[in-house]
């Protein structure tokens, strides 16, 4: 019998949007307002997400270095969310509930109004490390008591290169019963081109049929590569009752798998997928509870180790905190976090 799977919630990185001057606040705003409203949100709803932007843009401003906001949109079949993440590279948050109270500031935090955030948010993280910066994300749901659109227990993000409006690096997320798998394609090069092969990666990973294992989707979707630029690809397939991963990878994605602190890597085979894949072999690796899985694009370095609270952040946190500590390199980067529970 087939497995039944599915590659919803589909997320789309909107817009990264810089927060250096007063101007850039009311940009903020106005985007996360649109985008909402694209998403049919009602009025109530679109003004409350504008306030709860506004300050975390005027906290940024005042208070981090390097702030940035990306905008993010949630889709299922018939619901959608707004995300948000900020983030920055200091000073950080000194004492983390003095922020989240109302009314509160003190040097080295973000600010007022958190607390408000929260409250205004259908889910929301913050993370905080002195020196080293904040990072803080806000999901909104059209409606209160929806419920939400997926179980928390992936998350990943794109960020183009320089001033390029669109990324070369994709992702999609599998979910079947007691299962995850992952996907990760890195276009070559960068811009339109380097973006449409990752797309059709993305294409095919989602109408591949379930249960498969992961070679088998990487050749796959090597075969479907064929006539773009192509690229580096791999392919995760998390078994959850088992406690082991089956890795499959052609090219430079980074995988590993975090675990007790320590971060264990995955090995991907040579070449380029669409292009040349003489061989591609899969590994086991074993999945202890609660332990990270990590795909990421060589816009990210490989040499990165995981701090002592990684794994007890939420995916999305987790990848924002290693796209700012691990991606500086200049290319497109893109990085997928699941935590296997």
């Amino acid at each position: 019998m087939e497995e039944v799977s599915t590659c919803l919630p589909m997320t789309e990185d909107v817009a990264w949007l810089r927060v250096d001057e007063a101007a850039e606040v009311g940009r903020v705003r106005r985007a996360a307002t649109g985008l909402a409203e694209r998403l049919a949100f009602p009025g109530s709803r679109v003004a409350e997400i504008g306030l709860a932007v506004t300050e975390i843009g005027t906290n940024l401003l005042k208070h981090a270095v390097e702030g940035q906001v990306l905008l993010r949109s949630v889709r299922g079949e018939h619901r959608a969310a707004v995300e948000v993440l900020a983030i920055d590279r200091g000073p950080g948050i000194v004492d983390i509930g003095l922020a989240m109270s109302d009314g509160q500031s003190t040097t080295g935090t973000l600010g007022l109004g958190l607390g408000a955030v929260a409250r205004a948010a259908d889910g929301f993280a913050l993370s905080s490390t002195r020196d080293r910066g904040t990072v803080l994300t806000a999901r909104f749901r059209s409606h209160r008591r929806e419920a939400d659109l997926d179980d928390g227990t992936t998350a990943g993000l794109t960020r183009p290169l320089g001033s390029e409006e669109v990324c070369g690096d994709a992702y999609a997320v599998r979910r079947a019963p007691g299962r995850l798998t992952l996907m990760m394609c890195d276009g070559s090069g960068h811009g339109p081109l380097a973006a449409s092969a990752s797309r059709e990666a993305v294409r095919t990973f989602c109408a591949l049929p379930g249960g498969g294992p992961p070679e088998e989707a990487v050749a796959r979707i090597h075969e479907a590569l064929r006539g773009t630029r192509g690229g580096a690809l791999a392919v995760a397939d998390l078994d959850l009752v088992a406690r082991r991963v089956r890795f499959s990878g052609v090219g430079n994605i980074g995988a590993s798998v975090i675990a007790d602190g320590r971060k264990r890597g995955m090995v991907s085979v040579p070449g380029v997928a669409g292009f040349q894949a003489r061989t591609i072999k899969a590994f086991d690796y074993d999945l202890p509870p609660g332990a990270l899985v990590v795909l990421h694009s060589d816009g990210l370095t490989e040499r990165w180790q995981p701090d002592d609270d990684l794994a007890e952040q939420p995916p999305l946190v987790v990848a924002a905190r290693l796209l700012r500590d691990a991606g500086v390199r200049r290319d497109d980067a893109g990085v997928l976090v699941a935590v296997a529970r």
